[in-house]
């Protein structure tokens, strides 16, 4: 599986690491707890079995668009048992026609619980994973979401989770910030 994702500019890319870590510090379940260097706060626009060279091509050509301003917002909850912390993402128009052209572009459908589907979509940036109710509460105790976030998606990736590997999109944007990964 494979999925193409949206990262942050430098500095809202730091100021979730610092929530990241607040959580990690406070003993909640964090992001802040997977050290690779392709952990990295994101925002999933879609989920394939595959991406062709003609389905890529046909995303670079979406994420041509980039840089988007963002504006992460308010916490949010999901999940049931263990659950997933996240940072929500207003769902500016330029968003979700992004996305939706993004899921547009693929040759298959593996999104069987409809959660990239239009109108079904949560743009988010997680926290954490696998938090228990009493996790959440030391969440927001701990470590509130603070002000919200104004910043840009600058550039796009493609993440292989089977071969846990990194792949970025081309980027065609001005914004020269988004001419590099994100951290370099």
């Amino acid at each position: 599986m494979q999925s193409v994702e949206l990262v942050l500019d430098d500095d809202s890319d730091r100021r979730v690491r610092r929530h990241w870590a607040k959580l990690a510090d406070a003993g909640v379940p964090s992001q802040a707890r997977h050290t690779g260097p392709a952990n990295r706060p994101h925002i999933t626009l879609a989920v394939t079995s595959d991406m062709s060279r003609s389905v890529q091509a046909n995303i670079e050509v979406v994420l041509g668009r980039l840089p988007l301003p963002l504006t992460l917002g308010g916490l949010v909850v999901v999940g049931s048992g263990r659950l997933v912390l996240a940072r929500l993402v207003v769902p500016s128009v330029g968003l979700l026609a992004l996305q939706a052209d993004v899921m547009a572009a693929l040759e298959d459908d593996i999104d069987a619980h409809r959660h990239f589907a239009a109108c079904h979509w949560t743009p988010h940036v997680t926290l954490g994973r696998g938090l228990t109710a009493a996790d959440v509460c030391a969440a927001l105790t701990a470590a509130p979401e603070g002000a919200e976030i104004r910043g840009s998606a600058v550039r796009a990736r493609r993440w292989d989770m089977m071969a846990r590997v990194e792949h970025w999109f081309p980027v065609t944007g001005s914004d020269t910030q988004a001419r590099r990964p994100p951290g370099w």
